[in-house]
């Protein structure tokens, strides 16, 4: 096991992210929330994010008597929908069994959810100066290639050495030091070409030493490429109010509000495979009277096709979504208004108070094109 804890502070003394704005406090709330959304995601990405949510909701009990809309209104964008679902959640459980205060051990940390043991730990390092290790993703290739572990990095072996050092390399300073080591993941030890010549680590890694910089972590399993397709219909009344559904709470895009889905059938009466996009995806005297179909049947709305927009992507962890929007019109307006109200799970909104929802991001470029 080779000491890093030592260089590690001493780089971040004069080169850390000080100035991140949960960076500025102590209070458990704050640090939670920007633990939350800094899951799989970006700083860049999640400081605009952090800002407005707790201009927002700026304590345990407002996140958790906020409705459901404005907290996935307040998150649209930022993705992985479940985190906020989860968060809110979470805020309700620390409110109703923990007094409003983030527990102070892990154990009882872990029992909110979507906290995880790295969240848990990170949270009471700088919250309550407590000595517990991190493992997020920056963690890990750091110990990783300092390590030179050659083995699978997602596999429960290789995950439980990987505990086990963190906890034995953490020092009692664990707050400045699990910053410390983000930071060097994210600034200096990425994860393709990572900075070698500026790393504060470089005589005592041993990825370094052997060569095995660029090979480390390993990549053992392939990236699953699968491939969807869908149209999102975008139904517009006289007065240019547009449908939209909420969707379950399970699921990707859980609670959000989305443009109504079609998927096209084939001649067999089942759904057409994503295996040629443009095929998939094509216009046609068919797909127009399916819709008109689907729409009447679904809905009860007597609607007119009146045009496509182009084909696009959208890249999930997962999966690549191909999809196209079809501008579609109401041919009786006050008979489909009166059906549409009555469908539980959809409703008609103006243009600004549509893009005011929760949206997926797809569906926010769509709406915000129109409007």
């Amino acid at each position: 096991m080779i000491p890093i804890a030592d260089s590690l502070l001493a780089w971040y003394a004069d080169n850390g992210r000080h100035e991140l704005p949960w960076r500025q406090t102590q209070d458990s709330y704050a640090l939670w929330l920007a633990e939350i959304m800094l899951q799989q995601t970006q700083v860049e990405s999640v400081k605009p994010y952090y800002t407005r949510f707790l201009q927002a909701l700026p304590s345990w009990e407002a996140l958790a008597r906020a409705p459901q809309d404005q907290v996935l209104a307040l998150w649209s964008g930022l993705g992985y929908y479940a985190r906020a679902r989860n968060a809110q959640r979470a805020a309700q459980k620390v409110c109703a069994d923990f007094a409003g205060q983030f527990p102070d051990t892990r154990e009882a940390a872990e029992t909110l959810p979507g906290v995880g043991r790295s969240t848990a730990a990170a949270v009471l390092a700088s919250a309550y100066d407590q000595q517990e290790a991190i493992l997020d993703a920056n963690a890990r290739r750091v110990l990783i290639r300092s390590q030179a572990i050659r083995s699978d990095p997602k596999s429960t072996r290789t995950l439980q050495q990987l505990w086990e050092l963190a906890e034995a390399l953490t020092p009692t300073a664990a707050h400045t030091y699990n910053q410390a080591i983000q930071d060097l993941g994210a600034m200096i030890c990425t994860p393709r070409h990572p900075r070698c010549d500026a790393c504060p680590l470089q005589r005592s890694c041993m990825a370094y030493a052997e060569g095995l910089s660029e090979q480390l972590p390993l990549s053992l399993r392939k990236r699953d490429t699968r491939e969807r397709c869908v149209f999102f219909l975008q139904i517009e009344d006289g007065d240019g109010r547009v449908f939209l559904e909420k969707r379950p709470d399970s699921g990707i895009w859980g609670g959000l509000w989305c443009l109504p889905q079609f998927h096209p059938q084939g001649l067999s009466g089942q759904p057409v495979p994503c295996t040629a996009q443009q095929n998939t995806l094509a216009d046609g005297v068919v797909l127009r009277e399916q819709v008109r179909h689907f729409c009447a049947m679904q809905y009860g709305l007597v609607v007119e096709v009146q045009g496509l927009m182009a084909m696009q992507k959208h890249v999930f962890t997962h999966f690549q979504l191909h999809f196209r929007c079809i501008h579609i019109g109401l041919q009786e307006d006050l008979q489909a208004i009166k059906v549409a109200d009555r469908v539980l799970s959809g409703r008609w909104f103006g243009p600004e108070a549509a893009l005011a929802k929760g949206l997926p991001t797809p569906i926010r470029k769509i709406l915000s094109r129109s409007s």
